[in-house]
């Protein structure tokens, strides 16, 4: 009945399609703009992904307590965000199209999460919007894998320095692409690897190979080394039982160790060997300089003490949007009033003057975009989005793995913003979190339902009782 009642109801059905709709629209631009069409549509998941919300929203039919009480939460953190950003723009003079994409880039994927939580998925349902959602991400892989190929027969001419800098899958062409595109292999790969239980265990490794391959072929290292970051904080995350975490804690100190030796003894793994330069690390060496440089050069730019409480302004020093979008696409967001501040093209000279060219070392990072844009003011509702996910849709410990995966990525690079990788991990939190919900519900059903007919039985057994009562009177 409850597929019945799906399949008649349009409006979820359309619910379900809108949302990949939405997510379509920031998965694949990168690509149809790299085979010729427009760049103008590398800004469409702008527009869909609020307008198809909006939508969801209206219609929806759910009636989940927990649900709509996890949808009310992260409703109100988005209000208290975007009153944060335009309070920020309001003391800087930022433009409204500053506000727009500042908070677009960085709360799209809360969005596609509440789209999810609005729409009353069937087992069936589900299973069905679960295979468009691989399907993406396989295509993705395999995209990518073909490149490789491709490259290497020199079949596709590549447009970087290196060829691994090129093997990006869906996202083909985009500033640390390979990057982006690995993040997102693993992901898929590893929820394919736990989720799909039934399929054979040749296949799910099989599957996890080739991202691992993808990876490495993309010469992605910091991939790696943030996987490892977030393995490790996913389990002290779930400390509950010291024994058992422990244990996890020696795996995952077992699996680091092979992956050190092979570093150093197989030619595979060599490209890990460029960044192991101890002397970089130092409080005074190159990449720490660098990395916290905007930790000191921001603030020489604040004009009032309020500047540290909501920072210089959306769009202003190095995020996303300041750092490339408003220089790429000048021509686009000029004539609508963007604004910028010069500490950007400050930060820009310091990177580009050093021989760290690596986006691990890049000065540009999440974290302090966020702080230098919005000041403590905006980091603490940003914060408070996640706590809420963390809290109401991440008990599990994949889902952490692929947050905790994220918010380690925000200390290296701009990935918070990218909408192809952070409505990626949305979607994937979404499903897990969907999955587990149909199965405690399914269970509910279960239990209501053995009580109603031992209820049911008792009752009969009373009826003959009473009818033989009767009979005897008689």
């Amino acid at each position: 009945m409850v597929t019945g009642a799906y399949q008649q109801n349009k409006g979820v059905v359309k619910g379900a399609t809108l949302i990949l709709i939405a997510y379509a629209t920031a998965f694949f631009p990168r690509i149809l703009n790299a085979m010729g069409l427009p760049a103008p549509i590398n800004f469409v998941h702008f527009a869909v992904v609020p307008l198809t919300c909006g939508i969801v929203l209206t219609q929806t039919r759910v009636k989940d307590k927990q649900q709509v009480s996890v949808a009310m939460s992260l409703s109100g953190g988005l209000v208290i965000f975007l009153a944060a950003i335009t309070a920020s723009a309001m003391l800087n003079g930022a433009a409204i199209i500053n506000i727009i994409l500042d908070f677009l880039l960085l709360t799209e994927h809360f969005v596609l999460l509440l789209m999810i939580l609005c729409v009353p998925f069937s087992p069936d349902g589900l299973k069905q919007f679960r295979r468009w959602i691989l399907g993406f991400g396989f295509s993705h892989l395999f995209l990518a894998l073909a490149q490789k190929i491709m490259l290497d027969l020199r079949i596709l001419k590549h447009t970087r320095l290196t060829i691994e800098d090129n093997v990006q899958g869906v996202f083909y062409l985009a500033s640390g692409g390979h990057v982006v595109a690995a993040t997102v292999t693993l992901c898929f790969c590893l929820y394919y690897f736990i989720s799909a239980k039934t399929a054979p265990l040749w296949l799910r490794f099989f599957i996890v190979t080739a991202g691992f391959l993808q990876i490495q072929f993309a010469d992605a290292k910091q991939v790696m080394l943030v996987a490892f970051a977030a393995w490790v904080l996913t389990i002290l995350s779930r400390f509950k039982n010291i024994g058992l975490t422990v244990q996890y804690l020696v795996l995952a100190g077992i699996v680091i160790s092979i992956f050190w030796w092979c570093i150093w003894n197989v030619d595979f793994f060599q490209y890990y060997r460029g960044w192991i330069r101890p002397e970089i690390y130092t409080s005074d060496g190159d990449a720490t300089v660098l990395k916290l440089s905007p930790l000191q050069v921001i603030p020489t730019y604040f004009e009032s003490p309020l500047n540290w409480l909501f920072g210089l302004g959306p769009g202003h020093t190095i995020g996303r949007l300041g750092g490339w979008m408003i220089r790429d696409y000048w021509n686009l967001l000029g004539p609508l009033g963007a604004t910028t501040n010069s500490v950007t093209q400050v930060i820009w000279d310091k990177w580009l003057s050093s021989y760290l060219n690596s986006s691990m070392f890049s000065p540009f990072w999440g974290w302090a975009a966020i702080w230098g844009d919005l000041g403590f003011v905006g980091l603490l509702a940003f914060l408070n989005l996640w706590r809420i996910v963390w809290q109401r849709l991440c008990p599990d410990s994949l889902s952490r793995f692929i947050v905790l995966n994220i918010l380690v990525n925000g200390l290296v690079f701009t990935l918070m913003e990218e909408p192809g990788l952070m409505l990626s991990a949305a979607v994937l939190i979404g499903l897990i979190w969907t999955d587990r919900q149909l199965a405690q519900q399914q269970r509910q059903r279960e239990q209501q339902l053995a009580y109603a007919m031992q209820a049911a039985s008792y009752l009969s057994q009373d009826d003959l009782l009473y009818l033989n009562e009767l009979q005897q009177r008689e």
